[in-house]
């Protein structure tokens, strides 16, 4: 997305809140985290994709603004050292709609949808839903692109060996796979889960 569109999705999220967005400051500090050096993957390459996977999708949510929002902060804090990355860009998702008066349950509902991005359940309600296909939608990219991901994930966790690393990527891929379907929005599933299996199961065997 380009820096203006990324910038009215931003507005548009906190309108349909019904809230004021933040000063731009919020924002710019959310593109800098997505920048960061450590990152080759959770970069902006990969919020701006899901972005557009959420402009075009978006009618299906229950409450856009809010899964707008979860998709801006579900890699805000991202440390390859850590295991809490979710919960602390979940928290500072949530704090940063209590500042902004949001009201309580939209915090605490966009809270529970950046959590829903560990993966380790299968996602429940429409949002969520929506939210976990638009994370997983490179699952079902175009050959190039999945391939690029790889590296790019491979890079995240370069300081891994190869001999531990690369098994566990498998069985991470392997248990996306092994679910009766990836993705769980009608047209999500149509344009991706062919392709999705098709990279999973290559990258496993490669």
């Amino acid at each position: 997305m380009t820096p203006d569109a990324l910038r009215a999705n931003w507005h548009q999220a906190w309108q349909a809140l019904g809230v004021a967005a933040p000063d731009d400051a919020l924002c710019s500090e959310l593109q800098r985290r997505y920048a960061e050096p450590q990152r080759h993957y959770h970069t902006m390459q990969h919020l701006g994709e899901c972005l557009g996977w959420f402009e075009r999708e978006k009618a299906l949510a229950e409450h856009p603004g809010e899964v707008a929002l979860a998709l801006w902060f579900h890699d805000a804090v991202y440390d390859v050292h850590a295991h809490d990355n979710e919960a602390r860009s979940a928290h500072w998702a949530r704090e940063a709609l209590r500042t902004a008066g949001a009201g309580e349950a939209a915090a605490k509902r966009v809270h529970a949808l950046v959590m829903a991005t560990c993966h380790d359940a299968v996602p429940e309600g429409r949002d969520a839903e929506l939210l976990i296909d638009i994370d997983l939608s490179i699952l079902g990219a175009e050959r190039a692109r999945f391939d690029e991901y790889e590296r790019q994930v491979g890079e995240e966790y370069g300081f891994v060996p190869a001999a531990v690393r690369l098994p566990r990527r498998r069985a991470i891929l392997q248990r996306f796979l092994d679910r009766d379907a990836i993705y769980a929005t009608p047209r999500m599933h149509a344009l991706l889960e062919a392709r999705a299996r098709a990279n999973l199961q290559r990258s496993i065997a490669g």
